[in-house]
């Protein structure tokens, strides 16, 4: 009995023994565990050593080109000849208000503004196309129509609203008989056999098409040089970019060279060009206004989300009157005729992205005058205004790169070839240098490095959805229907040209807006120390648009709005 009782004694402590080993981790354990959390540490430190590298050299990169710039553009370009023509300094809506009451003829009106594309265009390179003999002819029609007396000023205001008045449009945005290249080489010959939705809206509204203006290849860079139409220049000094894809409109209406326009924004190709130019330039909210004719074209619903065609003009007064025509049946939704009471509306602000990878940090003109805005609203107009701090902005690029993507497998490669087949970019690459390539050097990048970074349904495409999704969250308990966001537009002031290749993640201040579909206006706000433009953009709720457009018409009131550029000395 005695031997028995040994033996189970001596096996329950070998169960004992057995059961802490399983309880509680032994040393050696322990020493795993610590080894990994040392790995994991290390690795961190590494990547956050070799983030740190790459930005200390991606600063020492922009310093240098940007010397390299000045020493090879000289401090300041030309300018363009000044506005002599008093027709010119009238808002779309005031010219078509003086039409159709006989003070001015639509005739004189568009002469005026063909003979100054004319004047400017050798320049500034914005002007691509034109219909000038056809636009003329329209405008004829116009002055008899209004002559006849058929239709009372009354009638003409409400059924024709720009009756007479010149109307441009970006390169992509197909006009009837004009060309449709988008900058893409291989539709260099190909022309709209009608148009486009929204210039077909115009159009009934009364307006006249009359110039089509220079974009970036395949609308899908923010300088606008392609190798049809060559590079359009700043009209604020010849040496700096007019941004994209956008950009010839933008140089147009800052030029005085149109009475306004309509441009299209993916990644913030309105908001850039009106901010490098000194208009204003209005998103809409998502699917407000037809993309219909518009090229390229969304490759899904989610891309459609982002794309907007919207105004471009250089006076706040004309963007609600041109939304409510191009948003056509979708313009109730927005309920523009909704007075906006600023004193009820919540302004929120952020003066930077936090701090965001191998982006530029944002200009101290730029900061200033958003501070100045900020006070204005606190103290004059006596709204409650904040600043706030949202983290996930830093990651805008690759949140927009990320969502960017489509299960479709039509790449920008074959973006390039117009879809007939698909470029080589290694060999556009070779022969770039030699010119010999049909292709921008910054097309034949993009599509080179399209087919790598995140992958369309990998973890980390649905890691930055997420983002997307929890960011879009954030800004709709933020706004509400009564808020609005002042945002930069750009943390710099117009770059020389080709600068961007050096600084190609700066676009994410406006790219992260489409990105959420929210509303968004570009609002200037006078010129910088360097005498270029400086600004900001004004983000809504969904549909929310009064609030950007009513915000806008006040800092036009406030701060002066478009400048004229000066005439070199």
């Amino acid at each position: 009995m005695r031997e028995q009782a040994e033996k189970i004694k001596h096996k329950a402590k070998n169960f004992l023994r057995t059961l802490g080993a399983c309880g509680a981790p032994s040393s050696h354990a322990k020493k795993m565990e610590a080894q990994t959390k040392q790995n994991l540490l290390e690795r961190r430190k590494a990547r956050s050593l070799v983030k740190t590298v790459i930005n200390v050299v991606h600063k020492f990169l922009v310093l240098l080109v940007r010397w390299l710039s000045r020493t090879i553009y000289g401090e300041h370009g030309k300018r363009m000849p000044p506005i002599t023509n008093l027709i010119l300094m009238e808002s779309a809506t005031a010219l078509a208000t003086k039409i159709r009451t006989r003070k001015l003829t639509s005739v004189e009106v568009t002469q005026a503004f063909i003979d100054r594309c004319k004047e400017v265009n050798p320049l500034l390179n914005c002007v691509v196309d034109n219909r000038f003999a056809d636009a003329l002819q329209d405008a004829d029609r116009a002055d008899k129509l209004i002559a006849s007396g058929t239709m009372t000023v009354e009638q003409l205001e409400r059924e024709k609203p720009f009756l007479g008045v010149p109307i441009s449009t970006k390169d992509c945005i197909r006009v009837q008989g004009l060309l449709h290249t988008s900058g893409i080489w291989n539709r260099r010959n190909t022309r709209g056999d009608k148009d486009a939705r929204a210039m077909e809206l115009m159009r009934r509204a009364g307006a006249i098409p009359f110039a089509l203006t220079n974009v970036s290849e395949c609308c899908m860079w923010w300088e606008s040089v392609n190798t049809i139409h060559g590079r359009s220049r700043n009209p604020y000094d010849a040496n700096r970019i007019v941004g994209g894809s956008s950009g010839g409109e933008g140089c147009i209406q800052a030029a005085a060279g149109s009475a306004f326009g309509l441009g299209s924004d993916i990644g913030g190709s309105i908001r850039m060009p009106a901010f490098f130019n000194g208009i204003f330039g209005h998103k809409p909210s998502k699917f407000v206004v037809s993309n219909e004719g518009q090229y390229p074209v969304a490759l899904s619903e989610e891309q459609n989300s982002f794309l907007g065609i919207g105004p471009m003009c250089r006076y706040a007064t004309d963007l609600k009157p041109m939304l409510r025509i191009i948003a056509d049946e979708n313009a109730a939704k927005l309920r523009l005729d909704e007075p906006v009471d600023l004193k009820q509306v919540k302004f929120f602000y952020q003066l930077n992205d936090g701090g965001a990878h191998l982006v530029s940090p944002v200009d101290l003109d730029i900061r200033d005058a958003m501070e100045k805005v900020m006070a204005h609203f606190r103290t004059t107009v006596k709204a409650e205004v904040k600043k706030v701090y949202l983290d996930k902005l830093r990651t805008s690029a690759p949140m927009w790169l990320a969502n960017m993507k489509t299960p479709s497998k039509v790449g920008f490669d074959a973006q390039l070839a117009n879809l007939e087949g698909a470029v080589n970019p290694w060999l556009e690459l070779v022969k770039w240098p030699l010119r010999m390539s049909n292709h921008t050097l910054i097309g034949i990048l993009t599509a080179l490095t399209e087919r790598g970074g995140v992958k369309y349904g990998s973890d980390e495409y649905h890691h930055h959805v997420r983002q997307k999704q929890e960011l879009v969250r954030e800004f709709r308990e933020m706004l509400g229907e009564t808020g609005v966001f002042i945002y930069p537009t750009h943390p710099t002031v117009a770059p020389y040209h080709n600068e961007p290749l050096i600084r190609a993640l700066n676009f994410s201040y406006t790219a992260v807006i489409n990105v959420l579909g929210l509303p968004a206006t570009a609002v200037p706000l006078g010129l910088g120390r360097e005498g270029l433009p400086i600004g900001l953009q004004v983000v809504a709720g969904v549909n929310q648009d009064r609030l950007c457009l009513a915000v806008a018409c006040e800092l036009e009131r406030a701060f002066g709005g478009w400048v004229a550029p000066e005439v070199k000395a």
